[in-house]
């Protein structure tokens, strides 16, 4: 790995976080649930964008710096599993089951989605 793309990636890392804070923060704002909707949102978008990105590369139509930059870097910085994985332990501290059980199984499978589509999007787009 060279200098610059160590930058570029750390950068690149730095803004997912940024993005994710300011994603949670206005979905928060606007949405009042105990369901944590913007970890959801944010986790199922990276996803799509991680699947999207990692077929382009495995494709050959994105060089492989870009999808380290974009993909480990800006969807590394921008996703969290450790949040969600607490944000379940919370909701089962609170009692509260059937929240928990959707959160956990209901990211696992709505990210997994995501990623599917996003690698059929860029194929669709590349033929």
């Amino acid at each position: 790995m060279t200098p610059l793309l160590f930058v570029a990636l750390s950068l690149a890392g730095g803004v997912g976080a940024a993005l994710r804070l300011v994603v949670d923060g206005a979905v928060k704002a606007r949405v009042r649930t105990a369901m944590p909707v913007g970890t959801l949102l944010i986790n199922v978008s990276g996803s799509l964008v991680l699947g999207f990105v990692t077929q382009l590369a495995l494709g050959g139509t994105l060089d492989d710096a870009w999808r380290l930059v974009i993909g480990t870097g800006l969807c590394g910085g921008f996703t969290t599993f450790s949040t969600a994985s607490f944000e379940t332990v919370r909701l089962v501290q609170q009692r509260r089951f059937a929240l928990a059980w959707m959160n956990a199984v209901g990211m696992l499978v709505l990210a997994v989605a995501a990623g599917l589509l996003g690698v059929a999007l860029a194929r669709a787009l590349t033929g």
